[in-house]
């Protein structure tokens, strides 16, 4: 355990790319079967423990210490690993440090009631590293900068002829600890075969799309069609071994979703594999992505919500049909191949994302202005943007340079005023990084206040970050647990210029609106906080989408 502790520690203190995956590379040549694979299970986030979560920690820090400081350590930390590590007294100190291995079978074994007796044994025989990265470990967020695809980058550097690609295309149905995966790229094994009819095959990214740079490429070269504004998935079905018809729905990250979709799996009978948008479609037309979020992270399936929010694929793509890959083939013959496939299958749950025509880079400029004159219609308040792709690209794993591009509409933008902030975690830990941000309403007995309409933790540089923290440490009013109330009057405030993708009615927030994917694009130190937008103008941007 303490050396995948100090592997943790270098990477969360690592700036640079390349170093990181050295130092991966270098744990995984000389760390042994089976500690090495659970570590890459870490790092990948193939690791949950039933039982083990962050209350269990609070629980015992809290045995061991005063509640008291606790709580004043965790607020001036801002990371529960962190503080619980420090802080942990270890006053029996085991003869020898945990395995990883041991560490993993037994917080998968062990009963609910006698886990937290074995995670105080632990703790006690570790040092601050190693306690650090065992509750990182439980709270399954490691934040060290490393990506799983740059942990499988440096399983890939230990063979001579293995690309992480590779090592992509045989993840899907292999499991901890992944020992015959080291083996074949090691280069003492057959690669490893996955068995399941219905396997998650990494997905193809696209850049992004600036006018500056598109126009060095010919048209012609190009296919384009529609950016749903909905959730990617992939549909996959196959039979097994028996011959039974087994599908299932996967997320972008390879998450099996199938369970929240029983009315979609249901409707794949095809074998085949199909790169898609999960949307909602009501009569026919595709509805907000504000809509399809009612029916996400559901604990349960109920027939009413079934009936309310009908889930459908878009298909941007054909995979696999029947079994022959099709990834390696040109994204013009896949697509024609996609259009017989969705005519041929007749599925009301899945239909055909459109080609968008044009002649000329300026042609396609005028369609991502204008969805509903360029084939659109009625579906142009769900589209986002355009995809732009090479004809000729073949389905690559990963973000490969100049195949595919996304052509987003431009950000919408309102002046708020920085209301409340929190500090971060991993490396943002000591700056109060997490911001709260409002704009101005009258309320009929309050008068003027500001309305809280959303949260921001990125789009600022690290130094604008650095001057956002001063500013919260010195003009902080009150404190609300790990929150600081910020000075936020019409005369005294700071105002940010917030960029999100959409906005939409909400009746889970005071303020009536929820935006999408809001982050600080600019720190507005020239604008007074008695100018900032106001909630009519948020109400009005609403109205206007919903008109169009």
């Amino acid at each position: 355990m303490n050396r995948f502790a100090f592997l943790l520690d270098r990477l969360a203190y690592e700036p640079r790319r390349n170093a990181k995956i050295r130092l991966m590379a270098e744990y995984f040549r000389e760390t042994p079967d089976p500690e090495r694979g659970f570590a890459l299970a870490a790092l990948t986030g193939a690791l949950s423990f039933r039982h083990a979560k962050p209350g269990l920690i609070r629980g015992l820090i809290m045995e061991r210490t005063d509640p008291v400081l606790f709580g004043l350590s965790y607020d001036y930390v801002g990371d529960l690993a962190e503080t619980v590590a420090l802080m942990w007294p270890g006053e029996t100190r085991a003869n020898r440090s945990p395995l990883l291995s041991e560490i993993v079978e037994g917080l998968t074994s062990t009963a609910k009631l006698d886990l937290p007796k074995r995670l105080a044994q632990w703790l006690d025989a570790l040092d601050e590293t190693g306690r650090w990265a065992l509750l990182k470990l439980i709270t399954g967020s490691l934040r060290i900068g490393a990506s799983a695809r740059l942990a499988k980058t440096a399983v890939a550097a230990l063979g001579e002829d293995v690309k992480p690609d590779d090592v992509e295309l045989v993840w899907p149905g292999l499991a901890p600890p992944y020992e015959d995966l080291f083996a074949w790229v090691e280069g003492r094994g057959e690669r490893p075969f996955a068995e399941d009819p219905a396997p998650f095959r990494p997905p193809m990214l696209a850049h992004p799309l600036e006018d500056a740079n598109f126009r060095a490429f010919e048209p012609k070269d190009f296919v384009a069609e529609w950016k749903w504004d909905g959730i990617r998935v992939q549909a996959s079905a196959g039979r097994d071994a028996e011959g039974r018809h087994v599908a299932r729905l996967w997320s972008r990250s390879g998450e099996d979703v199938s369970g929240a979709f029983p009315d979609l799996v249901e409707a794949l009978t095809f074998d085949g594999a199909i790169d898609g948008e999960l949307l909602i479609l009501r009569e026919g037309r595709v509805q907000t992505f504000n809509v399809l979020q009612q029916r996400l992270n559901r604990k349960s399936v109920t027939p009413k919500l079934l009936a309310e929010f009908p889930a459908h694929i878009r298909a941007y793509d054909l995979l696999v049909e029947g079994d022959e890959d099709l990834r390696e083939r040109p994204f013009e013959e896949r697509r024609k191949r996609l259009e017989a496939f969705i005519a041929r299958e007749d599925n009301r749950r899945v239909d055909l994302s459109a080609i968008v025509p044009f002649d000329d880079w300026d042609g396609l400029t005028a369609a991502r202005l204008d969805p509903a004159s360029a084939g659109a219609g009625d579906d142009a308040a769900a589209v986002e943007g355009l995809m732009v792709k090479r004809r000729d690209s073949p389905y690559v794993v990963g973000r490969p340079k100049g195949l595919w591009f996304k052509w987003k509409h431009d950000p919408m933008t309102v002046d708020a005023v920085l209301m409340y902030a929190q500090r971060g975690h991993g490396r943002r830990s000591s700056f109060y990084s997490d911001y709260t941000f409002g704009v101005w309403t009258t309320d009929p007995e309050e008068g003027e206040r500001l309305a809280p309409v959303g949260k921001a933790y990125f789009g600022f540089t690290d130094e604008e970050l650095t001057e956002l923290d001063r500013f919260v440490r010195k003009n902080t009013t009150n404190r609300f647990g790990p929150v600081r109330e910020v000075v936020h009057t019409a005369e005294q405030g700071l105002v940010l210029e917030i960029a999100f993708e959409g906005i939409a009615r909400s009746t889970r927030h005071k303020s009536g609106v929820a935006m999408r994917f809001p982050r600080v694009a600019r720190i507005r130190w020239d604008k007074p906080t008695a100018e900032a937008d106001r909630l009519e103008s948020l109400e009005a941007l609403i109205a206007e989408k919903e008109g169009a």
